[in-house]
């Protein structure tokens, strides 16, 4: 029946009134999306009605203008080409967003914010159009708070994500917004689907991980999500569970480590194993057993996870004979090789960028200690380069910025912090960590270094300075400090080598090292 009526569509285009152009395209995203071909005929009755949005673009009904964009994303994700006539039909509706913005229902801002949101994953440009479209519909989301549904809720969630993954500005409407929907993850948890679980934990880790500052909300999301993984560990499909395992190890140290140990062993086991996995699942399911088995490693009464670390080398085998095409991927296979003990497969080539705060400590510790050698941004054992290393005393001494913390806290590490600690520990290296946030007193950190390297310090009106929180003491209170600890001044470095300098992901994303940051989620 589909077949023989497409051919009508592209011969009566032409006759179409503005509200059934709307749902024939919503029909045929519709049908793409629970498995209808992608036939020539299909393709052509798309462009043909996609030219006639612009033609009636001024005709078209707010709910109308959200069945539009949400088909041409819906269209776009199930591998409809970008052509001019879809560009063209985009740019003619985004305006019509901001003109009657205030006639949208709930339903159709939740549409609209994430058609935007999946366009732009997809690699439509973010023209003026387009961010002022978002602007304009980013506060009726605190003002319709109360009338999303728990699906909205989820849609929202990872589009605010998604748009700032993808470079979005972090106005103060997208971080109202944000606050504004995370209470309502607590009042519907019992209505989230595992898909929308798994979308929601990997939107509250991408949101931590760009320094969303509603850290106690976003802390009680995550923590109100994690009985519904347990509870619904049997219903994950593949995808979900290797996003679960990503999101649940980047947000580090906000997750209870018992948690993270427990799901982890129920979620991998059904997933290591699968032939079906993708390289890309295979890769992130690795790194996020890896962190929680470093954050297993970095608690000194905790016993090794015999069935993690399998799981590792089972994940680690399966990638062996690949041939990784990106710095991502090679850095993976590097820290799993580095893990095991074992020559690393492959090389990866690291681009350095030296911060402002990191240069400015090495020439006040350099100055300190004139003897002292001192290297930047060295590559170890193929792993990602460290700030700074005395290779005399086998010391590495990171200075990171909040980046480096869920939300930016300056005391939560996030799973690739706590991941490069490890591996650094694991391969026999003392980790100094200091925290932009504590380089106010320099003489007093120097100081402590002194001492570590056994030159006796110059004193300062005090012996010794708790940086911060040093080490996941117990698996049940893994964030309290430990200052006995030697191996640390405070916490923080990680995999992802951040800077204390504003993001400018385009301009740096090979220095961040955002491991699976462009990977479909």
């Amino acid at each position: 029946v589909v077949a023989a009526l497409l051919p009508h569509v592209n011969a009566q285009k032409s006759n179409f009134k503005p509200q059934g152009i709307a749902n024939l395209l919503w029909v045929m995203a519709k049908l793409l999306d629970i498995g209808q071909e992608q036939t020539a005929n299909l393709k052509e009755a798309v462009d043909a009605l996609l030219s006639q949005v612009n033609a009636q673009k001024t005709n078209f009904k707010p709910q109308g203008i959200a069945n539009l964009l949400w088909a041409m994303a819906k269209l776009v994700d199930n591998g409809q080409e970008q052509t001019p006539n879809l560009k063209e039909a985009v740019d003619a509706l985004l305006p019509q967003v901001n003109a009657q913005k205030a006639n949208f229902k709930p339903q159709g801002i939740a549409n609209l914010l994430w058609a935007m949101a999946k366009l732009v994953d997809h690699g439509l440009e973010q023209t003026p159009g387009l961010k002022q479209a978002v602007a304009a519909l980013l506060p009726f989301v605190n003002t319709q708070k109360s009338q999303f549904n728990s699906q909205d809720t989820v849609n929202l969630l990872w589009t605010m994500a998604k748009l700032v993954d993808n470079e979005q500005e972090q106005t103060a409407e997208l971080n109202e917004a944000v606050a504004a929907l995370l209470p309502h993850v607590s009042a519907q948890k019992h209505q989230f689907i595992p898909q929308e679980i798994a979308n929601l934990l990997w939107a509250m880790a991408k949101l931590g991980d760009n320094g969303q500052e509603q850290a106690p909300e976003l802390n009680r999301a995550v923590t109100v999500l994690l009985p519904q993984v347990n509870a619904q560990k049997a219903n994950f499909k593949p995808q979900e569970i290797t996003n679960l395992l990503w999101a649940m190890a980047k947000l580090g140290e906000l997750v209870e480590l018992n948690a993270v140990t427990s799901t982890f062993e129920s979620l991998v086991d059904k997933i290591s194993e699968n032939p079906q996995l993708s390289q890309q699942g295979i890769l992130i399911s690795l790194w996020g057993v890896m962190v929680c088995c470093a954050r297993l490693f970095m608690v000194s009464n905790a016993n090794k996870n015999n069935v993690l670390e399998k799981h590792i080398v089972d994940l680690f085998t399966r990638l062996e004979k690949t041939s990784p095409d990106n710095e991502e991927e090679q850095t993976i296979i590097a820290m799993a090789a580095s893990w095991l003990g074992r020559a690393s497969p492959v090389a990866p080539h690291y681009e350095t960028l030296i911060s402002k705060h990191q240069s400015h400590f090495r020439d006040q510790l350099q100055s300190c200690i004139p003897s002292l050698q001192i290297e930047e941004e060295k590559s170890l054992n193929s792993l990602p380069p460290v700030d700074l290393i005395l290779p005399d005393h086998n010391m590495v001494i990171e200075i990171q910025g909040k980046f480096h913390y869920v939300s930016g806290d300056f005391k939560t590490r996030n799973g690739s912090t706590l991941l490069k600690i490890a591996l650094l520990r694991k391969a026999g290296f003392e980790v100094i960590e200091i925290p932009v946030n504590q380089l106010w007193n320099p003489d007093l950190i120097i100081d402590q270094i002194k001492s570590r390297v056994a030159i006796p310090p110059q004193g300062h009106g005090s012996a010794s300075v708790k940086i911060g929180c040093v080490d996941e003491t117990n698996v049940t209170a893994d964030k309290e400090c430990q200052s006995s600890d030697p191996r640390y001044l405070a916490a923080g470095e990680h995999l992802e080598k951040q800077t204390d300098k504003p993001k400018n992901r385009k301009k740096k994303r090979k220095k961040t090292h955002k491991h699976f940051s462009k990977m479909n989620f």
